[in-house]
């Protein structure tokens, strides 16, 4: 197994590996905390601007919003298959020019029929830029290494609102909302066009052969029992936890705490998040694929559970914000990693995308549903408690996410099957270079 804090490649090292360039790296987690910061946690700074400068509902703003992100899930599934066999260079880059083109779309829409055409647009750009292709990129470029490419990258991304919701803010106090997306867009295609379309040059490698005790298409992974409950866990779990997002600031308003408190536990939730990410490398290699799967998803229950039945003191809800947000960042790099740790890396961009295209739409759907659900449930306690039950039954779920090998796989003493310190569960003769260990 790679270790992950050791530099074995060319682009760590400068060992010449021409298949893993040096700007790859840095150039995603530029992009991904500029595309995050400007497509995604822009709108929410600018939504209380932008409803009371036209008039328009909340409503019909967050729809939009919404829509694009379920547009993002859907076109996902077409953005892994074109990654799969042409790599990410024009995929990303004209992702860039929709994602700038769409916010100027927005900016001068008149009515609320061209703001949704714009965030449909954005919806498109999101799916093209935004964390599934770049991982799929990095997991073609550095497998086996990959987990630690996909760390760096993450806690790169995890950084975006910490970058540009305060940069957004500044703008808004001294501009319009129209003017402020304007801006936003013109920094969006001066960073990320021409960082995908330069760093991105390099040479796509061919794909490493499908593992032996795998299904031999992807039509058949996808029809497969695991790979089915693997998606309803992921499902579930995202809306659950976008869900908890949404609600913790109602939560904590509803039982006494100021809004100020409210958004330092939600602020300080993200800081755990990032801090998670750095502890996922260490637990591959001391855990199974589906054992961290069910205990992750288990955790983010728990974690649920834990908020909705504690309502203080304050800095015990911090400690459990925290904590939550530590395994909300360890489940992005759980699904991330979800496809070439069962199923190798030979069609990631299709099966992840497949896989994340009904957990993007659950998240997109769980602000809408939290809202809606918390009256009738008798407050957000209950919902949290709701919420919580759900992640546990995604984790049930989990456990039958284990692909079985084919009747005409055979382990021998050479082979090894989910080995405790990787945690892939791909059967790997150790003559066969292309079916090393995943992380």
């Amino acid at each position: 197994m790679t270790d992950l804090g050791t530099r074995t490649d060319g682009a760590a090292t400068g060992t010449g590996d021409r298949s893993r360039p040096r700007a790859v790296l840095p150039a995603l987690c530029a992009t991904q905390i500029t595309s995050w910061g400007i497509v995604y946690y822009a709108f929410p700074v600018l939504n209380p601007q932008i409803t009371a400068a036209t008039g328009w509902s909340a409503g019909v703003t967050m729809a939009a919003f919404s829509l694009a992100l379920v547009v993002s899930g859907i076109a996902g599934i077409r953005v892994g298959r074109i990654i799969d066999h042409r790599g990410p260079r024009t995929v990303m880059t004209a992702g860039s020019a929709a994602g700038a083109l769409s916010l100027v779309v927005v900016a001068l829409a008149p009515n609320p029929p061209v703001f949704f055409a714009g965030w449909l647009l954005a919806g498109f750009a999101m799916a093209a830029t935004f964390y599934q292709p770049a991982f799929a990129a990095l997991t073609r470029w550095f497998a086996p290494d990959h987990v630690r490419a996909l760390t760096i990258v993450t806690l790169a991304g995890g950084l975006a609102s910490t970058v540009f919701a305060p940069l957004t803010a500044v703008l808004a106090d001294h501009l319009t909302w129209r003017t402020t997306y304007l801006v936003l867009a013109a920094i969006l295609a001066a960073v990320t066009i021409p960082a995908h379309a330069l760093a991105l040059r390099t040479p796509w490698p061919p794909a490493p052969p499908t593992p032996a005790d795998t299904d031999s298409t992807p039509q058949e992974v996808v029809r497969s029992r695991p790979f089915l409950l693997l998606a309803v866990a992921f499902t579930l779990s995202a809306f659950a936890m976008y869900a908890v997002v949404v609600t913790l600031v109602p939560l904590l308003i509803e039982r006494g705490y100021t809004t100020g408190q409210a958004a330092w536990a939600l602020g300080l939730g993200g800081a755990g998040q990032t801090l998670g990410r750095t502890l996922y490398a260490p637990l591959t290699r001391h855990s199974g694929t589906t054992t961290r799967t069910v205990v992750l998803v288990a955790l983010g229950g728990l974690t649920t559970a834990a908020l909705a039945i504690t309502p203080g003191p304050y800095g015990l809800l911090i400690a459990v914000s925290i904590a939550a947000g530590m395994v909300r960042g360890n489940l992005t790099l759980l699904q991330a990693t979800a496809i070439t740790d069962r199923w190798g890396t030979q069609h990631y961009g299709k099966l992840s995308g497949i896989l994340s295209a009904p957990a993007m739409t659950a998240s997109a759907l769980a602000p809408f549903t939290a809202a809606l659900l918390a009256t009738p449930l008798g407050g957000y306690p209950e919902l949290f408690a709701a919420l919580a039950a759900l992640g546990g039954t995604a984790a049930l779920v989990a456990l039958g996410s284990s692909p079985l090998p084919t009747a005409d796989s055979k382990t021998t003493p050479d082979q090894q099957k989910d080995p405790p310190e990787g945690g892939s569960s791909v059967v790997r003769p150790r003559q066969d270079s292309n079916l090393r260990p995943s992380a």
